[in-house]
């Protein structure tokens, strides 16, 4: 039987009130935001289910805003994130989707843009207790949920590269708790996923990034690290 935590009955301290639409959305967009590199420029935003009909009476739409900004779940700022986001530079929309029905009645899109022009686009979905889980990234179904510090592969499916990954992290003696490989089709795009119990060091990130089958590699931080 699993166990549960206090965490999953009555969520994480938050600012505002902490919920799927306030803890789990701001959750989501700390995961996206560690999906691109660079200084996030812009940020479109698709509600589906529940989210599109209250994420305005909900604070989904400030808690979206907050998460991209990189502000935590007990930061005095989300309150005013629409401000601050006009501060830091950050272009923002909102679109509500109500005719698809065919997913979870908390997910939403989340396209982010950073200075060089480069964009990502990340699904989430709240799942309850302020957790939350991404499930595509740029068209390739995933699963990450944040908690455990990770490193998200961008690559080319070609021989060798996961052993150049886990090789670069044995070298620096990073335990691995989980890896996982998503590809589009044989040969294409690629995403590995590692799930660390320790925090995974730059060096580890550049060793890896040397190999010539690789794209980016990104460090996403444990949420609440």
């Amino acid at each position: 039987m699993k166990d549960f935590s206090i965490f999953d009955i009555i969520g994480p301290n938050m600012i505002g009130p902490s919920s799927s639409h306030t803890a789990g959305a701001l959750r989501i967009a700390q995961l996206a935001r560690g999906m691109i590199s660079g200084e996030i420029v812009r940020a479109d935003f698709t509600l589906y289910g529940s989210f599109a009909r209250t994420y305005r009476g909900h604070g989904t739409d400030r808690a979206l805003i907050a998460g991209v900004l990189g502000f935590g779940t007990e930061d005095s700022r989300i309150r005013d994130s629409f401000h601050w986001a006009e501060e830091m530079g950050l272009a923002w929309n909102f679109i509500v989707d109500t005719q698809n029905k065919d997913c979870h009645p908390n997910t939403v899109d989340i396209l982010l843009q950073n200075r060089e022009g480069e964009r990502t686009l990340v699904t989430g979905v709240s799942i309850g207790g302020g957790a939350a889980v991404i499930k595509r990234i740029n068209g390739v179904d995933i699963d990450l949920t944040g908690e455990y510090h990770t490193i998200l592969v961008r690559q080319q499916d070609t021989p060798g590269v996961v052993a150049a990954i886990t090789s670069a992290l044995s070298d620096h003696h990073i335990n691995i708790a989980f890896m996982r490989l998503y590809r589009e089709s044989r040969g294409s795009l690629a995403y590995t996923i590692i799930e660390a119990d320790e925090a995974i060091p730059a060096g580890a990130v550049a060793q890896i990034q040397s190999h010539p089958s690789i794209q980016s590699a990104l460090l996403i931080p444990k949420i609440g690290a």
